[in-house]
């Protein structure tokens, strides 16, 4: 896996936390950088954790599917970015307060961050270094999570609403590739 498909990983995983944090912004009277950096912060580290999680266990049995691998992979990626179509289109308006307190803030980093221990055992599959890969996709989810928050205040919820469904279509578009390159090349 090249660095621009890493990044256009860590860019698709990072929209749930992104459009999570435009959400924190919108309901800040007045956004400040301890805002921003605790959302970023929190995203960033858990985007990043459950990879290494999810490469860890799926390397546990990857010799036994390596014929398949490129298939997992792609059908791990289509049905996260599918789900997240899906929940940006249907699911329920998520309760959307101005607490950045460390209850909070742990579930909703946990919630965002599932599909990246679902990446990450599709990424056991794959030729990558899981420790590069980890450190990109937290620090992505990190600077981005923090300008969601600054976004969110400025903008209010024209952009929250779009970010799910760009990161769903980006991680399909990267498991599309993943099987094109497997299969043809």
């Amino acid at each position: 896996m090249g660095i621009i498909e890493l990044l256009l990983i860590s860019v698709g995983l990072a929209m749930d936390a992104f459009a999570v944090s435009v959400g924190k912004g919108m309901t800040l009277k007045r956004v400040h950088l301890r805002h921003a950096l605790t959302a970023g912060v929190w995203f960033g580290v858990f985007q990043g954790l459950m990879p290494l999680i999810g490469y860890f266990v799926g390397r546990s049995f990857a010799e036994y599917v390596t014929s398949i691998d490129h298939w997992i992979a792609f059908g791990l990626l289509a049905i996260i970015g599918g789900n997240m179509i899906r929940e940006t289109i249907w699911g329920d308006e998520e309760d959307q307060d101005g607490d950045f307190g460390f209850r909070t803030m742990l579930v909703m980093a946990i919630a965002t961050s599932i599909d990246a221990l679902a990446v990450g055992v599709s990424m056991a599959f794959l030729d990558v270094n899981i420790w590069i890969s980890a450190a990109v996709i937290c620090t992505v989810t990190l600077v981005i999570s923090a300008a969601g928050v600054y976004l969110g205040s400025a903008f209010g919820s024209r952009l929250g609403s779009k970010a799910g469904i760009v990161g769903g279509l980006i991680l399909i578009a990267i498991g599309i590739k993943i099987v094109v390159e497997h299969v043809w090349l």
